[in-house]
């Protein structure tokens, strides 16, 4: 009796678990879209860096 009940522990666990995963995975996915649609609406193509860029040359010795 005492196996059953830990194995109705631990299966009740990792039922709990799988939905926090995918309640994380589901809140990550709906915060990557929102940034995706909020990227559209801004400037075509922003530099994620702040440094101007310069046109690479070759080293001299």
């Amino acid at each position: 009796m005492y196996e059953y009940e830990l194995q109705q522990l631990r299966t009740s666990d990792l039922i709990r678990r799988a939905d926090h995963e995918r309640l994380v995975r589901e809140a990550a996915r709906a915060r990557r879209a929102a940034r995706q649609e909020a990227g559209q609406d801004s400037a075509e193509h922003e530099s994620h860096s702040r440094r101007f860029r310069r046109p690479r040359s070759a080293r001299t010795a």
